[in-house]
């Protein structure tokens, strides 16, 4: 595995809150972590049809804008009985003419699971993929899941998006009734992150 040996990352996000979780992570490896939006840069269009794939798009657009090493990530939720719907979709499913509106994504998404007439538990696992991207082309991947199941009704009032109908294994709260600090010790980010953490240690 290559090691990032700089002291400057570009997170290829235009998202202050992934911006920020990040950020956090990496300071205690002495690493300055700056975004998309604060270079100007555009998003590139997600054309791939899996996590890696559009993570790898987001990762090399930036590095290659910016000249400096850049991470991304692309992650949702995948659920058993849809063939792994909504999958890299997962946004797309919230998308709506005024925004994004995620309990009409989640009511849809238990409305295809209810078609289905699958036996519950419904499996289901948040999926994380972060790549690592350098200037030259070359790229780590870091991949992260937290299995589970889908639940109806909704529960909970923290979290976002598909967090209050699913239910990580082994826990009766889904991640919406959690303690944000609690969930994010077991999330999918939380375990690609883990991994991550490898390419900034120094040998």
């Amino acid at each position: 595995m290559r090691l990032f040996s700089g002291d400057k990352l570009l997170v290829a996000t235009h998202n202050a809150g992934k911006l920020e979780e990040i950020s956090a992570m990496l300071e205690p490896y002495g690493i300055e972590c700056v975004g998309a939006a604060q270079m100007d840069l555009p998003v590139p269009e997600e054309t791939e049809d899996s996590f890696i794939g559009n993570a790898r798009i987001k990762a090399h657009a930036a590095a290659r804008a910016a000249n400096l090493p850049a991470l991304a990530d692309d992650s949702g939720i995948v659920v058993d009985c849809l063939d792994g719907a909504p999958g890299v979709y997962t946004a797309d499913w919230a998308e709506t003419p005024n925004g994004r509106d995620f309990n009409m994504a989640m009511e849809k998404t238990w409305a295809k699971c209810e078609e289905t007439g699958a036996p519950r538990p419904r499996t289901a696992r948040f999926c994380s993929t972060l790549v690592l991207a350098w200037p030259d082309g070359h790229d780590e991947v870091f991949e992260g899941t937290v299995e589970g199941h889908v639940v109806w009704p909704m529960r909970g009032e923290a979290g976002h998006g598909y967090d209050p109908m699913f239910q990580p294994i082994g826990y009766r709260h889904t991640f919406a009734e959690m303690d944000p600090e609690k969930k994010n010790l077991i999330s999918h980010r939380a375990d690609a992150f883990k991994k991550l953490k490898a390419a900034f240690e120094k040998e």
